[in-house]
């Protein structure tokens, strides 16, 4: 099956301006404010963002990793783990909303780096978001929470 290559634009909504262990702040272009309408009435929300310092060839080619923030060593595909090297430099974190201000954010939980583009923002939906009985791998265990 022959591959067909679109290409599609990504407009980023944002920057993380602070990053920090306990509290971090996203600052959303005012282009895009009226969009947060309603997003403090949530305590967490899914914040999607691009991997800005992972954007380059190397990385992107990169298939097959050594998921280093974990005790045991266990070389697994990038779509199987959180890695940063991946074809698409896309994070996504769940985190805690501190407080919506205008246009910034102040959130817990954020794994991103400072100045990392926020690509979009979901509302967490304990329904659909939170799974049960989903499973993982045992090695999985052995790590940092993300």
């Amino acid at each position: 099956m022959q591959r067909k290559e679109s290409k599609k634009e990504i407009h980023f909504i944002g920057t993380v301006e602070k990053e920090g262990e306990d509290e971090a702040q996203i600052r959303i272009y005012p282009e895009y404010c009226a969009g947060l309408k309603g997003i403090s009435e949530y305590s967490h929300a899914i914040i999607l963002y691009w991997l800005h310092l992972r954007d380059n060839e190397k990385e992107r080619q990169t298939l097959l990793v050594f998921p280093k923030r974990h005790a045991r060593n266990v070389e697994t595909g990038v779509f199987a783990c959180r890695s940063p090297s991946r074809p698409n430099p896309i994070g996504l974190c769940v985190v805690e909303l501190v407080t919506v201000d205008e246009c910034v954010l102040t959130v817990k939980g954020l794994d991103a780096d400072k100045n990392s583009p926020i690509i979009d923002i979901k509302p967490y939906l304990q329904k659909a978001d939170s799974i049960p009985n989903a499973t993982a791998p045992q090695w999985i265990n052995h790590g940092p929470k993300t």
